[in-house]
């Protein structure tokens, strides 16, 4: 696994913040459509149309998850391997010169650091992707990076989210993790750490312990503290 950056030192107050655990594609990274443009063209080029409904399935992946749909509805004779490996491939070339921030991303990342509060990057994507993509976001805005290949079981299962907070010496329950898809969420609540959504295709609702929000846009570091305390923050 590829550090970057020294984590700096943890808030170690009874109730803070310690640490800020983060999504990638659809978070930080507007790359859902991109994604899906590139299923949706290889396997048009394989001979199956995908509907709205596949793209609901398949959103906040990870990869094994988005290849068993595909293969199940399209009858494909590819094994798993050779049809992620296509799709990664495409989605390669697709962001090779750089990829759209979301809204909010770039000031939410810059608050952080200048807080001097902790942030990984967890993302259900391969390292391959993750290091393509930190060539826009930046590698120094997090202390390290979490690849879906690089953890027995990735999203929704809560095992990066636990890694994350314990490479961070951090406390789930002390921990915002910010998702944009269901995978993600409930990846984060089974961790135990707080959740912000900010949902980018498929709908997510509000609830103990989660707070939905339209966009990163407005969100900072005194937002998700208040997540933490047990206030809003809005």
């Amino acid at each position: 696994m590829t550090t970057y950056a020294s984590a700096v030192p943890l808030d170690r107050d009874s109730t803070g913040l310690q640490a800020v655990l983060l999504d990638m594609d659809g978070t930080l990274v507007d790359t859902e459509d991109l994604w899906w443009e590139v299923e949706v063209s290889l396997l048009a080029e394989l001979g199956h149309r995908l509907g709205q409904a596949d793209r609901l399935a398949v959103v906040g992946g990870p990869m094994s998850r988005v290849v068993a749909h595909l293969l199940a509805v399209s009858g494909l004779p590819l094994s798993p391997e050779v049809l992620s490996g296509m799709i990664s491939d495409r989605f390669a070339e697709r962001i090779e010169h750089g990829v759209p921030l979301r809204p909010g991303a770039a000031e939410l990342l810059a608050e952080l650091a200048a807080e001097g509060v902790p942030a990984a990057l967890v993302s259900a994507a391969h390292r391959r992707i993750i290091d393509l993509v930190l060539r826009t976001l930046g590698s120094h805005h997090f202390a390290f990076t979490v690849a879906g290949d690089e953890v027995e079981r990735t999203k929704p299962h809560p095992d990066p989210y636990l890694l994350a907070a314990a490479r961070l010496g951090a406390e789930p329950g002390r921990c915002v993790v910010i998702e944009d898809a269901p995978t993600g969420v409930r990846a984060g609540e089974a961790a135990g750490c707080w959740v912000l959504a900010v949902p980018s295709v498929a709908d997510i609702e509000a609830g103990p312990g989660r707070t939905v929000l339209a966009s990163l846009e407005g969100v900072g570091v005194a937002l998700l503290r208040g997540l933490v305390s047990g206030s809003d923050g809005i």
